[in-house]
């Protein structure tokens, strides 16, 4: 009830405001005063859009020159460097065009603000500018787009065939990550055998999984072609590398990758920023559930020599585990019954696995 009579009463309130003033606006027109309703805030306004005008360009360039270095990441890789061409041209020209209409938004506030003695021209129609403000920026948006498409398709092109294969496996809340042996080949993985030791499904029938190797800390060459192919065993991620200029999303079900040639190391970059305890960091920005804050790996780029020296101590996943050749002996039967997933093969072959995988799934 209380809430009601305040409700009541401000609406009272409201409705008298209303009242007054169009009793005062009638007794402006009787009294032949109603053409001088505007005061003199009209031209306080019209001198604070101007204000506003210099104190918000100021306060824009000053914020810009203070703060750029935390929010313009240095690049660490080859397309990385075309990706920030494409950027920066996108920003001068709408940085121009941005500039321009701001300027004229608040010069023309303040020039044509209302006067008594002067009365709006009206201005309904006119071809030339309809034709200059739809053209131009057609032009303008067809070079942008076109040089998006001719970057975009050449990196995501075939990768070179000496490239360092890695695979990327993305779960909540943590990647895998798995590297092919000597023969720089993925084995084939199977989503039955996946289990608390064998979190990829890896599947040891296949003679490329003996020497794949798995491993906490992804390490890359400097200098090198590397193709990360990238799988998602549950929900979607984003596979997100700031410093390479790199984001591809981890869908479960429909491989994906992307490939990169880093052109600084770790210990290049750590001196360029000033922090000798810099790393390369893998994210996942896309809110993946409860535990997404905790999607991070991180990321070593190597001199090549230190690279192969660190390859030449992993130990494959088999001789970590030798009784995953034990149990899988056992369950032959199962292993012929489940569909494999071709970590080699193109999309489509990963895709009509992946629908094989559903229909089996759907009849047990």
């Amino acid at each position: 009830m209380i809430n009601l009579a305040v409700a009541i009463s401000v609406l009272l309130v409201v409705v008298v405001l209303v009242l007054l003033f169009r009793i005062q606006t009638l007794a402006s027109i009787f009294t032949g005063s109603s053409q001088k309703r505007v005061s003199h805030s009209n031209k306080v306004n019209a001198l604070l859009m101007l204000l506003f005008l210099l104190v918000g360009g100021a306060a824009f360039i000053w914020s810009w020159v203070k703060d750029q270095d935390k929010f313009i990441l240095p690049v660490a890789s080859e397309h990385g460097v075309w990706i920030d061409e494409m950027f920066w041209l996108t920003m001068v020209i709408l940085g121009i065009v941005f500039v321009i209409t701001q300027i004229l938004l608040f010069w023309y506030s303040y020039k044509f603000q209302h006067r008594d003695d002067k009365r709006a021209y009206f201005f309904p129609h006119n071809n030339k500018l309809e034709i200059f403000w739809t053209v131009i920026p057609a032009i303008v948006m067809a070079i942008l787009v076109f040089r998006g498409w001719k970057t975009w398709t050449t990196i995501t092109n075939p990768a070179p065939e000496d490239a360092v294969v890695v695979e990327v496996v993305g779960k909540q809340f943590n990647w895998m990550v798995r590297y092919p042996g000597a023969d720089n080949k993925l084995g084939k993985v199977k989503h039955t055998l996946i289990d608390g030791t064998n979190e990829l499904g890896m599947d040891f029938s296949d003679k490329a999984s003996m020497d794949d190797f798995i491993v906490n800390e992804i390490h890359i060459p400097k200098g090198k072609p590397v193709l990360f192919k990238i799988r998602s065993r549950d929900v979607t991620h984003s596979f997100y590398i700031p410093y390479f200029r790199a984001q591809m999303h981890a869908v479960p079900g429909m491989p994906t990758k992307f490939w990169l040639v880093p052109t600084k190391s770790t210990a290049d970059m750590a001196n360029e920023v000033g922090n000798p305890d810099f790393k390369y960091e893998l994210v996942c920005n896309q809110i993946c559930g409860r535990g997404h804050f905790a999607m991070r790996a991180v990321i070593v780029v190597d001199e090549p020599e230190d690279y192969e020296a660190w390859v030449a101590k992993q130990k494959s996943f088999i001789e970590s585990n030798p009784d995953l050749l034990t149990n899988m002996k056992g369950s032959v039967p199962a292993l012929k019954a489940a569909p494999a997933i071709e970590t080699e093969t193109p999309g489509d072959k990963a895709a009509e696995n992946a629908e094989e995988i559903v229909k089996e799934e759907a009849t047990l």
